[in-house]
């Protein structure tokens, strides 16, 4: 069947709205149960709190009146030097701060004497200069923390020398400052000025050692350099005494001389002989005696330029080429074995100069202070960072209860 179409929805009049279509709902209302209960003090939050003041607050308590009570005053000495060359300045040394960045520079004086600072031959020589043990340990019984023990060795003396002098060091600026803390502030001062007059020796040593290595070293190529010259000396004087011959290049000279004069007179009997053969008949004996005498003068000069090329007359198993090699060879030697003698001498004369001068040494740019107050310990400080790590320790063991807990 065809669905019927909807009729049009009939129209309400206002005057058909009545009061009583308002009316109120009921004041009853569904009890609605809440979704969190309601948070009270449990057994675990006690334990959170207990384990906060036995793992935070009773150990800083106890650091506290540790420090107030037991530890005692400590006075600061503070120094500052450097290490200074009278040399000019390198190309690197130049470039400054620059170095730090393309890996240049390389162990320097200032590194050797940071190393020197904290090294056990110098805490030997404080100890048997001020007897460190005896000052460190006076208070063992009363404040354990900040002293030594009486029975200590050389090996714990450095171990705790390192916790009463701090050196802070600049690499770029090669600048050193160096804090030392005792009980008193005069043995603060001491040590101070012990560690500055043994750095000083050190650096005084350095420059003694360089000077003797420096002048060991020109003395060693000055003996190289002489049996040098020596050796090429004598090498030269026997191949002389050998060949006979003083100067090769000079006797070369003299002979081309002579082949020179013997061209001269060739050429002079050329014209001779030409004229007579203009002048004179063919049986004439003037010019049969001057084709000899041009024959001669051409034997002779063929005669003396094979000289220059087979065995001279004059020297045994030895042609012109090689006296020529063997003699240059000779002479550039010693001309060598000469000028690296002369160098050696120049250098022997700078290392003796250097060594009259102080190449290298200690600046000191603050001198040892004397305090008048007890800086250290940090009381303070100490029991706030002893706060705040146990805090953060704590924090953590939290965490981890709670997230152990969770997942079980």
């Amino acid at each position: 069947m065809p669905r019927a179409l909807p009729g049009p929805r009939p129209e309400i009049r206002p005057a058909e709205i009545r009061p009583a279509d308002f009316r109120p709902p009921d004041n009853r209302t569904a009890d609605i149960r809440p979704l969190v209960a309601p948070a009270r003090f449990r057994r675990r939050h006690r334990g959170l709190v207990w384990s906060f003041v036995l793992l935070v607050l009773l150990p800083t308590a106890l650091a506290a009146a540790y420090l107030y009570v037991q530890a005692r005053d400590q006075y600061a000495s503070t120094t500052g030097f450097t290490v200074r060359s009278e040399e000019s300045a390198s190309a690197a040394d130049l470039m400054g701060g620059l170095s730090a960045f393309v890996g240049g520079g390389g162990s320097s004086n200032t590194d050797v004497l940071f190393a020197f600072i904290h090294s056990q031959q110098l805490v030997e020589r404080v100890q048997a200069d001020l007897d460190l043990r005896a000052h460190y340990s006076a208070h063992w019984q009363t404040d354990p923390v900040f002293s030594i023990w009486p029975s200590a060795t050389i090996e714990d003396l450095v171990w705790f020398w390192n916790r009463i002098v701090t050196v802070a060091y600049d690499k770029n600026s090669g600048l050193m400052d160096v804090q030392v803390r005792a009980g008193d502030a005069e043995m603060a001062r001491r040590i101070a000025q012990t560690i500055v007059a043994e750095s000083e020796a050190m650096i005084n040593a350095l420059n003694e050692q360089a000077r003797r290595d420096s002048m060991a070293s020109a003395e060693r190529d000055l003996d190289e350099a002489l049996a040098r010259l020596r050796s090429a000396r004598e090498e030269l004087a026997g191949f002389r005494a050998r060949t006979q011959i003083v100067d090769p290049q000079a006797d070369i000279e003299g002979r081309m001389g002579i082949i020179n004069g013997l061209q001269q007179q060739l050429a002079q009997a050329l014209v001779e002989h030409d004229l007579l053969l203009q002048t004179t008949i063919d049986s004439d004996p003037r010019l049969r005696q001057a084709a000899r005498r041009i024959e001669v003068i051409r034997d002779r000069i063929g005669e003396e330029r094979r000289n220059f090329a087979t065995q001279d007359v004059t020297v045994f198993d030895t042609d012109y080429p090689r006296l020529i090699a063997q003699f240059e060879s000779l002479t550039v030697n010693q001309e060598f074995a000469e000028r690296t003698y002369t160098a050696a001498l120049a250098a022997l004369d700078a290392a003796r100069s250097n060594a009259q001068r102080k190449s290298l040494y200690l600046a000191s740019y603050v001198r040892p202070t004397l305090a008048e107050q007890a800086e250290y310990p940090r009381r303070l400080q100490l029991v706030l960072l002893t706060l705040m790590f146990l805090t953060l320790a704590w924090s953590a063991l939290a965490l981890i209860y709670y997230s152990l807990r969770d997942r079980g």
